[in-house]
């Protein structure tokens, strides 16, 4: 792609959140990772990435991969990826649709005296799933169990403002999802009563965009404005697909103060 086409898709990014590319069965894991690069860095997963030769994350559903919660990826590192891209490669019969959720809007929704107590929250996030337990419909068969072992082989948490600043458009959005722990200073049942307020107004369906994939389609979201969920509604059937993340910025708060490292 030259300059220009990359140029419209990185504004129609920022301005939709979400796009979709479909029918793009020529893409192998090598080109959709070159694809990639013309956005920014590919970065790994930290605890189940592909390899040191890949940047590519396989999401088996014979394999314990299935995010059905509601999440922004990867949160619990320092540095959030700004921008994933998934494609399809297999898939079941029926179901198996992602919903994306718009968290600029929701933030902008909020009354404006819960932006203000949202502007001052900090939340943990982190990749153990203890507390979070709770926002996760976690399946209990070995291989799953065996996923989640793998997923958190390596404990990380850090601390990011509840409400960020874009880096390039400087937009306030909600940042949240199934990674966040509990807010800083707050007790976990003070902690559920204020998430589930806050996280209600990023699921309103106003807010959101169902996608029915298809093998072959590609979609790119704008991971500081998402959060998104892939329905688990298709039983023992095969669904395969495979994403990459760009290295983001440190969040900023409305405050200009960085997200930092959660020390227990």
């Amino acid at each position: 792609m030259d300059a220009d086409e990359v140029e419209f898709i990185r504004q129609n990014l920022l301005r939709h959140r979400v796009i979709f590319f479909k029918d793009q069965h020529h893409l192998d894991d090598a080109q959709h990772q070159a694809f990639a690069r013309h956005l920014g860095e590919l970065v790994p997963h930290p605890t189940v990435g592909a390899g040191a030769d890949s940047a590519v994350l396989e999401l088996h559903s014979h394999r314990g991969g299935r995010a059905n919660s509601w999440h922004t990826d990867v949160t619990f590192e320092l540095r959030i990826p700004k921008i994933s891209i998934l494609r399809s490669v297999a898939l079941p019969p029926q179901g198996g649709d992602t919903v994306w959720a718009n968290t600029v809007a929701a933030y902008q929704h909020l009354p404006s005296s819960f932006q203000e107590l949202a502007g001052k929250l900090w939340a943990v996030h982190g990749n153990d799933f203890d507390y979070a337990a709770s926002r996760v419909e976690l399946l209990h068969d070995e291989t799953a169990r065996q996923y989640r072992k793998l997923y958190a082989s390596r404990v990380i948490k850090s601390e990011h403002p509840v409400v960020q600043l874009h880096p390039e458009t400087g937009e306030k959005s909600l940042l949240l999802g199934h990674y966040a722990q509990r807010f800083v200073n707050y007790n976990t049942d003070d902690s559920d009563h204020i998430y589930a307020i806050l996280q209600s107004h990023v699921t309103r369906l106003e807010n959101t965009i169902r996608w029915r994939w298809s093998v072959g389609d590609v979609a790119m979201w704008d991971n500081r404005t998402t959060q998104h969920y892939a329905i688990n509604d298709y039983g023992d059937h095969l669904r395969v697909m495979r994403r990459v993340t760009l290295a983001g910025d440190i969040p900023v708060s409305v405050d200009g103060q960085r997200s930092r490292v959660h020390e227990p």
